[in-house]
């Protein structure tokens, strides 16, 4: 398998996976209903993590979701509105169940941990300098290697060197979680009793009965979730969850692009610089004690065709499989995940972003109307993730109102309510200009705002058919372009921000790869 490698360093102990999780800023001038998708997120990655065995990242996301459910969403400035109350709720009701899965986590990390500091005794290396190497710079090979997702992993893999791999896993995958979901619809489950239990959270037991009780009773069901889980965490991990450092700033990004008037400027748009990847060092220190996180079986060989449809997908029909030449000598294939191929400005890991070859021509040709007629069209990238990359493989079309210069979302509650029921995060959004060259506006870099606050990893791609070049695929940098952004109170489409650098380009060398043959599909949920 090409790209791959051995962990230099082993794996992270419950206390460094604490300290990592509560390692967030909590930004209370963000609006309410990021941080509760936010959460969301956190909590779909954390499940995929758990069930794929990758104990130590789903740990951390779990206990990340911890402390801002338990607390930072309650002290949030919005916190007391009434459009708020159901998610918070809904938030709440997760905590017990939350704490029970670390602590069924924990355990197993502190075996894996104690194993791998005993393998390194009987071969005479001290464990206490080996904990003293746990890489504190800031070089490309450290942060990879403290990375909890990859941190102790017998073999690692380049997402995009391996894409055959990932591609073909990708497919399984998607179509197994989309039968899954098939067959629990065809129990009986209501569109509206699966959505509660998704919300009640991935452990919910799916056989037990909720009752509808007063909101006073929730209320102080909700308060005593809190206080237990604060007790429990504070207790648990010899630390107080709640402090976390906190950057204050004032103006909230925004989540749609607003209808405005174009205005008169001779702003100059901010200079682009290239992402760059991540690359491995050689040394590796083998370990005589590892987990087991297996391939699973190859898929079948999928048509490389492209779908668009107005409703629910249908399952691909299953066709024969020629093993890659990589795993065919492989009786039993290698333990693996992949590794991150880029990194923020801060020096936090990127996963890797597969984003099909096709997904552009094929989202102009449903705007073709609209680039006529000079309007915008915008469309979210969705997705999931699989053994720590994640694979776009859907495009969904909001209820939108667009002018030349700018995308308004409308009804965004049917476009989430899509997402909760097909299981699928959001991992950016694409969007034209129709007369306008390629690049980020100052209305663009609010909105996108938004997406990189719910998961860094988040890609905007802009379209420009009549210019040159013809489509770009950006995020904001982190620092200074996230900071700048978020502290901006200035207005209009196209006002300048302070900082140079406020985005850059995230196609490779960044952390987004085009892969050839992976399939999507494009929902419209637009009145018809």
């Amino acid at each position: 398998m090409a790209g791959a490698s051995t962990a230099q360093f082993g794996p992270l102990s419950v206390k460094e996976l604490s300290v990592k999780a509560e390692d967030f800023d909590f930004n209370p001038s963000i609006a309410l209903k990021y941080w509760l998708r936010t959460a969301d997120t956190l909590l779909r990655e954390a499940l995929i993590y758990e069930q794929e065995n990758n104990d130590q990242q789903a740990f951390l996301l779990l206990m990340r979701y911890a402390t801002l459910v338990a607390y930072k969403l309650p002290n949030h400035p919005s916190a007391r509105e009434p459009e708020y109350r159901l998610g918070l709720r809904a938030a709440d009701k997760t905590l017990p169940r939350v704490l029970d899965q670390l602590e069924l986590l924990k355990p197993r990390i502190n075996a894996r941990y104690d194993a791998w500091h005993k393998a390194l005794q009987r071969r005479g290396v001290a464990s206490m300098a080996v904990e003293s190497e746990r890489p504190s710079s800031q070089t490309q090979f450290d942060l990879t290697a403290s990375d909890p997702a990859v941190a102790g992993n017998t073999v690692t893999l380049a997402a995009a060197e391996n894409s055959d791999l990932a591609i073909r896993l990708a497919h399984k995958e998607i179509r197994r979680r989309e039968t899954r979901r098939r067959a629990t619809r065809q129990t009986g489950v209501s569109p509206e009793q699966e959505q509660e239990r998704r919300t009640a959270g991935p452990w919910e037991d799916l056989d037990s009965a909720g009752t509808k009780k007063s909101q006073h009773s929730d209320d102080d069901e909700m308060r005593r979730n809190m206080e237990d889980a604060k007790r429990r965490m504070d207790g648990e991990n010899g630390m107080a969850a709640g402090t976390v450092k906190k950057r204050i700033t004032d103006a909230p990004p925004r989540p749609t692009r607003p209808l405005a008037q174009r205005e008169n400027s001779e702003y100059r748009y901010p200079s682009i610089q290239k992402s760059q990847p991540l690359r491995d060092t050689a040394a590796s220190i083998s370990r005589t004690s590892s987990p087991t996180y297996g391939i699973p079986p190859l898929p079948p060989k999928e048509r490389n065709d492209i779908t668009v449809q107005t409703g629910p997908p249908a399952i691909p029909e299953k066709t024969t499989l020629h093993r890659p030449d990589s795993m065919s000598s492989l009786k039993s294939p290698p333990s693996f995940t992949f590794r991150p191929s880029a990194y923020l400005e801060n020096g936090k890991p990127l996963r890797t972003v597969f984003l099909p070859q096709d997904l552009r021509h094929k989202f102009l040709q449903v705007a073709e109307p609209n680039t006529r007629r000079n309007l915008e069209t915008c469309g979210m990238l969705c997705g999931t993730l699989i053994s720590n990359a994640l694979f776009i493989s859907k495009v969904v079309i909001p209820e939108q109102e667009s002018t030349s210069d700018t995308c308004d979302t409308i009804n965004e509650s049917a476009f989430f309510d899509y997402c909760a029921a097909e299981d699928l995060m959001v991992l950016g959004w694409i969007h034209t200009h129709p007369t306008q060259t390629c690049f980020m506006s100052s209305r663009d870099l609010h909105t996108h705002c938004g997406y990189q606050v719910m998961m860094p990893e988040s890609i905007a791609i802009v379209c420009a058919p009549s210019k040159s070049p013809e489509w770009g695929v950006f995020r904001l940098t982190d620092p200074p372009g996230m900071y700048s952004v978020l502290n901006c109170h200035k207005t209009g489409l196209f006002h300048p921000h302070d900082e140079p650098n406020v985005y850059t380009n995230a196609l490779r060398p960044g952390h987004v790869f085009e892969a050839d043959g992976l399939q999507f599909e494009l929902v419209d949920l637009r009145p018809q």
